[in-house]
């Protein structure tokens, strides 16, 4: 038997040393560079964030700029990456769609040589740049339309809802939905981040490990649990079915979505921010009804599951702030793969400082000495 100490899922394991985010699961704290995220979603911009990750410092004013104007240059994608996404089939799910096409970007610019500095930042840009693009392109040309050109006068944020719906926002919904994009860029050694390293840590070229990160993000035990929290509130249909359904869901061991993370012991404080600016978009029409639900199965939630540490993490409110904006409910993950990939790249420059390829040890339980039975002596 091997002395090895298993550890399923590498549970508390540390796998890297980083410095890029900060979690205190205790004290509601999730940082970016040292940056409380709560003051980045109310004050700052993804794209001001994104460097953050990226760069380590927030930038001058002149370095942010620069920056903006050139994830601006380069949001369009080549026509024949157009073409392939196209093909696709309509009833493909957005975050395969996504991946396919992040994976061939990486054949119209190849970047092998992950030594090279500026190839690889000119591949930063580009993947920050375009999965907006890719994401809104499928989404309009599997219902059959044309895809939308990205405007230079937007914003990130305010620039994938043109792309969606030829539209612009108001400013207070490109404000939220830019929150959202802050909100989800990064969040210490997930798996999809693991992935991201760990693909990264091969050497292998920027785009294959993006579209390794995204295809991880696909499952549902990590990207989706806001999808899941509609179907939940669905399910409870009114604010007098709160509190039984919450008991019986408790009574019988059900998992309640939105409620509870593995890190955080108190209210994410992602959750907090989103909802006081999701009250701002909300104030220009009305509250949605899941709003209201999902309010009132947080104070009933509070009372019964309080006690055990278990309270509202950032899905429980991003699905209804995106099902506000109009969004399609299965974009929710691809408009979370848009956010977290400044910090996928971020963890893989990281990774490329003091690079070493990831070999884990197993625990061994299989046979060992077998001897071979030929064919025609076997049963």
């Amino acid at each position: 038997m091997s002395e090895l100490e298993f550890r399923p899922g590498l549970a508390d394991v540390p796998c890297a040393e980083s410095a890029i985010s900060y979690i205190d699961g205790k004290r509601a704290r999730l940082e970016y560079r040292g940056v409380a995220v709560e003051t980045l979603a109310r004050e700052s911009s993804f794209e001001e964030t994104a460097w953050l990750l990226l760069k380590g410092d927030l930038p001058s004013q002149r370095e942010l700029a620069d920056f903006d104007d050139r994830l601006r240059h380069h949001r369009r994608i080549k026509y024949k990456l157009e073409d392939l996404i196209k093909c696709l089939p309509e009833t493909g799910h957005p975050m395969d769609a996504l991946q396919a096409g992040v994976a061939a970007m990486g054949m119209f610019y190849p970047s092998r040589d992950v030594s090279n500095a500026q190839s690889n930042w000119d591949s930063v840009v580009r993947l920050l740049a375009k999965l907006p693009t890719l994401v809104a392109g499928f989404h309009r040309m599997r219902n059959g339309d044309h895809p939308i050109n990205p405007r230079d006068d937007l914003g990130h944020a305010a620039n994938f809802y043109w792309m969606l719906f030829e539209r612009e926002p108001s400013p207070a919904q490109a404000r939220v939905l830019d929150a959202c994009l802050i909100l989800h860029a990064e969040h210490t050694m997930n798996a999809s981040t693991f992935s991201a390293r760990v693909t990264g840590s091969t050497l292998a070229n920027p785009y294959t490990v993006i579209s390794s990160a995204i295809g991880t993000l696909t499952g549902p035990l990590h990207g989706g649990a806001n999808e899941e929290v509609l179907d939940m509130l669905d399910e409870i249909g009114s604010l007098g079915n709160v509190r039984p359904w919450l008991e019986h869901a408790v009574a019988t061991k059900k998992k309640i979505m939105g409620l509870g993370h593995r890190v955080y012991k108190v209210k994410d404080p992602r959750a907090t921010v989103l909802q006081e600016l999701a009250e701002n978009a909300f104030a220009e029409s009305s509250r949605p009804a899941k709003y209201e639900l999902a309010m009132e199965l947080e104070r009933v939630a509070a009372g019964i599951l309080g006690p055990k540490g278990i309270y509202p993490n950032v899905d429980f409110y991003s699905g209804i702030v995106y099902q506000s904006l109009g969004i399609p409910t299965d974009l929710f993950t691809p408009i979370f793969a848009i956010a977290r990939v400044a910090g996928w790249l971020a963890h893989w420059l990281e990774q490329l400082k003091n690079n070493r390829i990831f070999r884990p040890e197993q625990v061994f339980v299989g046979k060992t000495d077998v001897p071979y039975l030929p064919l025609g002596k076997r049963p």
